[in-house]
């Protein structure tokens, strides 16, 4: 009992002090500064209006500066106020530098005073947390005021219909508490806009994030790639399989475009883990402009039976006056929007939630026969039920762009939003007043870098990742003292992947003989893109590696491309970039990595094949029994000089140009070596398949299957990197066949900014011997003395 009345004691004794200690000091101050003259001015003679702007700082709300306080003391209702009577004097000649020296003293001290303020503010809380009542059984945990995760909800007085003015201090977020976040994520498209949302989460996170997806198998494989890749620390992914839970919700007849996905925000209760208390859910086509630990922090606002926090919807959709015999399902007044909800998950597990939402959309569906607006229906059918369900969250929290929206009542500066929401099947493209605005914020985090949100949380403990852990080890193991560290440290790197940027779609044939075209990109060869798939069509997997601006401006070239988008059948993996060199081996592994072939076509962009290689190479695959066999099916290469070529048609043309000197064996006149073993005299005559040996510096264009080994990735840039892996090919037995009837052609482009590196750096030269010196060395202890050839022909060559 003693140590409740000194708790007692110590909160009153802190809130006197914080009401009294700065109003005293600013009289004082102020009767100071009158020094000199006749008499200081009485505090009655102060007006009601400047006393409350001298005790202003003591107002927990007030965002004002000191530029701002002062302005306010100099005019108050309409009449400027003199700060201090010598002001009045500033142009007489009695004027001196003393009094300017006044002012910015007077300046200082209130700088002083709102220090002080902030220090018992912060032991006024301190006091309010060890108040009786959290003694007598209130299990929740105390929240600290930490900086920069203050005030998150100041609610403007008249902005925000429905939801009343508050004022005065909210609990933050503990520092290192982990906040959860559900989202409902499936296909293609859909996984674009999460990395968006995710992005805008991220930059201005401040806390340790769960996210917990609930995807389809195309989404959790991109996703999990991409999160893998990202390595972003204090962030962790549960993926759940959401082709589990349609039969939860496939009963439900549903119009919206969202589909069945739509739908299963209302199994959230039953699909997340039990253990989990609480969880922000949001729709994939959120747009962060805030921490979301401020959103997290409305949880303690919750009062009895409130288990949902949403906003209120934006439109007029559930008022049913939008067209003439519009009937949308039963809502409290407006309705409310769920692209943002708040989840009490373990009382809504108590109230039988799974059973509430079932009983009302069985109901509601004998009358309305199917959803339009997917869950949200659905919820606003249960809440019109049972209203007290609901806490109703500030409009700022999901700001609705949607056709026929109402938001723009909702905010009157760029500091009230919080969470935009593109929920129109419109999205970009949506009329708004301020839409130009809305869409430069988004399409900011959108080409933002992703590489600069792999900030650590300092102070917050990470779980222990084994690979990262691994790779730092590795890294450390590395002399950075070594003239090519650069060139070493480059094999470690783990570059952002995203696999499957655009839709796709192959349906492989009965016999099992298709064949993948693999290669990669950067954006200097995008426009290859459309004329390689002129001439295969068959699927392709492309690896493509750009920056995440570079990302964008590609899919508006690809969307854009009536070729391109008439394709389903290429796979584009944007590997993002990271460090100074050109991962083409990291690229090419990663093409390789996800086809949906038994056999590939080793090739590179800047190649167009002959019309109908696809169709040539399946009935290669079946004559040469490629399925049964180590076999390398070799693809003879030509170049033209000309960037204006008439492609040959057949074998015939393409032997008549060569005779022309319109085309070339490949690399004829500056790397013969490269693919000499080929034989192209006698390519020429023959007309059935035949073998050639391996030697040095071969590195022909092949078909292989797809259990290949992989490129080595300490080649980096220009140099040895086919070659590295002919000779891989080589050690483990393949045969290498010559197709008679197959060819490719080089087309001209401007050099490339590592073959540039490699011709005018030296160092970059010695480096490069380095490293193949090291794989060879690597090849011997690997395949013993099969392997002493590829020395002896090295140095024979």
């Amino acid at each position: 009992m003693l140590g409740i009345c000194r708790g007692r004691r110590k909160f009153l004794a802190a809130s006197l002090t914080l009401l009294c200690i700065p109003a005293i000091t600013w009289i004082y101050l102020f009767a100071g500064s009158f020094e000199g003259n006749k008499r200081a001015p009485c505090l009655t003679e102060w007006s009601p209006s400047i006393i409350s702007g001298l005790v202003a700082p003591l107002n927990p709300c007030s965002q004002a500066n000191l530029p701002q306080l002062v302005n306010e003391l100099q005019i108050r209702d309409g009449k400027p106020v003199s700060l201090s009577p010598l002001e009045s004097q500033a142009h007489s000649p009695r004027y001196t530098a003393s009094s300017q020296r006044e002012r910015e003293s007077l300046e200082v001290r209130v700088r002083e005073v709102e220090e002080e303020n902030r220090a018992l503010r912060r032991q006024l809380s301190l006091a309010q947390g060890q108040s009786p009542a959290h003694h007598r059984g209130n299990h929740s945990k105390t929240y600290s005021m930490e900086e920069g995760t203050g005030d998150s909800e100041n609610l403007r007085a008249g902005i925000v219909a429905g939801n009343s003015s508050e004022c005065g201090q909210q609990p933050a977020v503990e520092k290192c508490e982990t906040i959860h976040v559900a989202i409902v994520c499936a296909g293609y498209n859909a996984s674009r806009d999460v990395v968006t949302l995710v992005k805008s989460v991220l930059f201005h996170r401040r806390n340790p994030l769960h996210f917990h997806l609930i995807a389809d198998s195309i989404a959790e494989q991109i996703l999990a790639t991409l999160f893998q890749t990202w390595m972003v620390p204090a962030v962790r992914v549960d993926f759940y399989n959401a082709d589990e839970l349609k039969s939860e919700v496939s009963w439900i007849p549903n119009k919206h475009y969202s589909g069945i996905y739509g739908l299963m925000k209302l199994v959230l209760t039953k699909t997340l883990p039990a253990n989990l208390e609480r969880v922000i859910v949001l729709d994939t086509d959120i747009t962060f402009a805030t921490d979301i630990a401020e959103l997290w922090a409305v949880f303690h606002k919750f009062k009895g039976q409130q288990v949902l926090g949403l906003v209120e919807n934006q439109s007029d959709w559930y008022l049913g006056n939008l067209w003439k015999n519009h009937r949308p399902w039963p809502a409290l007044g407006r309705g409310y929007n769920t692209g943002v909800i708040l989840l009490l998950l373990d009382k809504l597990r108590k109230m039988k939630w799974e059973q509430m939402w079932r009983l009302t959309a069985e109901r509601e569906l004998m009358g309305m026969l199917s959803t339009s607006l997917a869950d949200q229906d659905i919820f606003n059918a249960v809440i019109k039920q049972n209203p007290f369900l609901v806490y109703q969250l500030p409009c700022f929290w999901n700001v609705q762009l949607s056709d026929h929206t109402r938001s723009e009542q909702c905010y009157r500066d760029v500091s009230d939003l919080k969470v935009i929401h593109w929920n129109s099947p419109k999205k970009l493209r949506v009329k708004n007043k301020h839409v130009e605005f809305f869409r430069n914020l988004y399409l900011t985090f959108l080409e933002y870098d992703g590489n600069l949100l792999r900030r650590e949380l300092f102070g917050c403990p990470s779980e222990t990742d084994v690979n990262n852990e691994n790779l730092q080890k590795q890294l450390s193991e590395l002399d950075e003292d070594d003239l090519c560290y650069e060139f070493r440290r480059e094999r470690f790197t783990v570059h952002r992947t995203h696999l499957y940027f655009l839709h796709y779609e192959f349906e492989p044939s009965a016999d099992n003989t298709d064949v993948t075209l693999v290669a990669q990109l950067s954006m200097d060869r995008l426009q290859m893109l459309e004329a390689i798939c002129k001439h295969w069509e068959g699927p392709i997997s492309l690896a493509l590696y750009l920056s995440d601006a570079e990302a964008q401006q590609f899919l508006r070239y690809a969307q854009g491309s009536e070729v391109l988008m008439s394709r389903q059948n290429v796979g584009y993996h944007i590997v993002y970039k990271e460090g100074q060199f050109y991962p083409v081996n990291l690229l090419r592994n990663v093409a390789m990595k996800h086809i949906s072939t038994p056999y590939m076509f080793l090739s590179d962009i800047d190649f167009l094949p002959m019309y109908g290689l696809y169709e040539y190479l399946r009935k290669s695959v079946i004559q040469l029994d490629l399925a049964n066999t180590k076999k390398a099916m070799i693809v003879p290469a030509f170049e033209t000089l000309r960037y204006r070529l008439s492609f040959p048609k057949s074998k015939a043309e393409l032997l008549s140009m060569l005779d022309m000197g319109t085309l070339f064996t490949f690399r004829y006149h500056v790397w013969t070596k490269g693919h000499a073993p080929t034989n192209f005299a006698k390519w020429r005559t023959a007309t059935t398949p035949y073998q050639v040996e391996w030697e040095a510096d071969f590195e022909p264009y092949v078909v292989v299957r797809r259990d290949c080994p992989e490129y080595d990735r300490r080649f980096v840039g220009f140099g040895w990197n086919k070659v590295a892996h002919i000779m891989e090919l080589d050690a483990q037995e393949y045969e290498f066949t010559v197709l008679p009837n197959a060819y490719m052609i080089h087309m001209p482009h401007a050099p490339s900014f590592d073959i540039t590196k490699f011709r005018s750096n030296k160092q970059y030269r010695i480096c490069l011997k380095t490293l193949k010196e090291e794989f060879q060395q690597d090849m011997s202890r690997r395949y013993g003395f099969a392997a002493l050839k590829y020395l002896t022909a090295e140095n024979n060559s």
